[in-house]
């Protein structure tokens, strides 16, 4: 703008951008409407001067921008729900994500909750660990709570002390003595592990897959008929 009226190589110079880069971006200030170009003659030829549109072009430009984003969001909405089945057949390879610190055990357990109200059978299954069980209390205090508010139920095989029943849950022991190094939640087409890792921090993967869910959930069922 403090140039005024300037041939692309004066904008190059004053912007300390190579000239074909600053051609560019002439070009698409132009197509916003925010920069004009005329034709000048020289004597030895014409040359071509760009001069920026007043200020308020700005304003219009950038009221345009959320107008077009506007609609688009209101298209994706609207393909939102095909979008979303196409996600959910789309390849045969298990979805792996990760998560670390509290912040991602509460994303896991937040997971559970929101998966298991969406779901027909309302039960899922836990391999549960005294030696984690505190980072699941720290990261989410209320979960049980929300879980029976939601009324999902749940079956918890449990390694070591501790783990009252709560409500809308059964709980058998595989052993009252010691812990297991990780605690595993069986759910609605996907598993959920947690462990601790060598800085003494939590970590956990949930694996989206139906095959491994429905072979996961019969090993348990299997266990904990026999407990």
């Amino acid at each position: 703008m403090s140039l005024g009226s300037s041939s692309a190589s004066a904008v190059a110079d004053k912007a300390g951008v190579n000239r074909g880069t600053t051609y560019d971006i002439l070009r698409a200030l132009h197509v916003q409407g925010l920069v004009s170009h005329y034709q000048h003659d020289t004597g030895r030829g014409t040359k071509q001067y760009f001069v920026a549109e007043p200020p308020e072009k700005i304003l219009t430009a950038i009221e345009k921008k959320i107008s077009d984003l506007g609609s688009l969001k209101t298209s994706f909405k609207e393909s939102l729900p095909e979008l979303e089945s196409l996600y959910q057949k789309s390849g045969a390879k298990p979805v792996v994500k990760y998560y670390d610190g509290i912040a991602g055990v509460r994303f896991i357990l937040d997971d559970v909750l929101e998966t298991m109200e969406k779901a027909q059978d309302k039960k899922y299954f836990v391999y549960s660990s005294a030696d984690i069980r505190e980072y699941l209390y720290k990261a989410y205090t209320n979960f049980n709570r929300d879980r029976i508010k939601h009324k999902i139920a749940n079956q918890v095989i449990s390694f070591g002390k501790g783990g009252e029943l709560a409500g809308l849950d059964e709980r058998k022991w595989m052993s009252r003595e010691h812990g297991a190094p990780t605690y595993i939640l069986i759910y609605a087409g996907k598993l959920a592990m947690i462990s601790i890792a060598s800085n003494h921090e939590p970590v956990g993967v949930i694996v989206e897959d139906q095959g491994l869910y429905e072979t996961q959930r019969m090993i348990f069922e299997f266990t904990w008929s026999k407990l």
